[in-house]
């Protein structure tokens, strides 16, 4: 089983030194908006994927006026034990590492700690764009699978140059084809990896999305979910090059690949009409947290010991029936260590007490 004992964030958003030890399956962090419970949400992500789940940038997570950063978090694994560190120097240089041994790539940290957060502008994974849903197939998958962690970036760096080529061929008329076939072909065999990993992935994920979905929900609402990807999973890469190439006059009018699997979307029916327009907050609410519990089962199933599991602000227009429910599986049912943010200390207590919950509260003050 997987837990996390002791955490110390120093020059870390909002606290400039702020440490806390933990002894519970499950953890309730209680405060006021603003006094940084969230930000302690986030240090225990930065320690498990070596970034912020808020911040779009390590820059934007050193307490104001200062330069850098460092949390540390002590873990039991099992009978073992891990101490992961990770610090941004003031030259913006990033090190991590693992019982005092660093990494030689930031990347091969991700997955050895595996999480699931849900927070409340997650409900962008519903009503946003295609990038949202593609972003919780490629979290999972570069968590249980290294090599597709690899394969990923490599592709999204690919891309990038192709897209540079495609707008340089535009701008001055230029033809330059063995160099656009060179990166078609490197392009071609990183993506069939990742297609074939996400239809396989969800051959069986959805279906597990749509039960956990009617348990929330505790109705009779037809939801259907689907992989809508640019190719078939039977697909090779002499097919992908054929998806190039029937889009390749749109490219180049356009300056950038339009065809491919950065483009692929999951399809969220309710009643069979998009999710997004016919759902209530409340439904919406429950489908996050039915795609992120089928998440948490994945990453259990492939790791041998349930995630971390991380909530923030969960209360928030969400009613009293479903959060019950959610709770319960989560707390009660769920083997992993859950921590669970909220602006009101009394509603907590009562919400884990009444469902049995192992748990402690612990008071960030402003």
């Amino acid at each position: 089983m997987l837990r996390l004992q002791h955490i110390s964030a120093f020059q870390f958003k909002n606290h400039f030194s702020a440490q806390q030890a933990f002894t519970k399956k499950v953890v309730g962090i209680c405060g006021a908006n603003g006094a940084g419970k969230t930000n302690l949400l986030d240090a225990i992500y930065y320690l498990c994927f070596t970034k912020s789940y808020f911040a779009g940038s390590d820059a934007a997570l050193v307490h104001h006026g200062q330069a850098g950063f460092r949390v540390a978090g002590k873990f039991a694994i099992g009978s073992s034990a891990a101490q992961v560190v990770c610090v941004l120097r003031e030259t913006g240089k990033k090190e991590i590492s693992w019982n005092e041994e660093p990494y030689s790539k930031v990347s091969a940290h991700v997955g050895r700690l595996p999480a699931v957060i849900i927070a409340p502008d997650d409900v962008e994974l519903i009503t946003g764009g295609s990038e949202t849903r593609r972003r919780l197939m490629d979290g999972l998958l570069c968590q249980i699978n290294p090599q597709y962690l690899q394969q990923l970036m490599e592709y999204n760096k690919l891309l990038q140059q192709r897209n540079s080529l495609l707008k340089q061929m535009a701008e001055t008329g230029s033809k330059q084809n063995s160099l656009l076939d060179i990166l078609n072909e490197q392009l071609a065999t990183r993506a069939v990896f990742v297609l074939q990993a996400r239809h396989q992935l969800l051959q069986q994920f959805l279906p597990q999305a749509e039960q956990h979905y009617k348990l929330i929900a505790g109705g009779q609402e037809h939801v259907a979910f689907s992989y809508q990807a640019c190719l078939p999973a039977n697909s090779n890469s002499s097919n992908y090059l054929a998806l190039l190439q029937q889009a390749l006059p749109k490219d180049l009018a356009l300056q950038r690949t339009t065809a491919g699997i950065h483009r692929d979307d999951l399809q969220l029916l309710l009643e069979g009409h998009p999710f997004k327009q016919l759902a209530s907050q409340g439904q919406r609410k429950s489908l996050l947290f039915a795609l992120k519990l089928t998440e948490y089962e994945w990453l259990q199933q492939h790791k041998g010991f349930a995630p971390l599991l991380l909530l923030d602000d969960v209360f928030e227009k969400l009613d009293n029936h479903r959060m019950t429910n959610l709770l319960r599986e989560v707390c009660v049912e769920k083997q992993g260590q859950v921590f669970i943010t909220d602006t009101h200390r009394d509603r907590l207590e009562a919400q884990l007490s009444a469902i049995g919950a192992d748990y402690e509260i612990i008071d960030i003050a402003s």
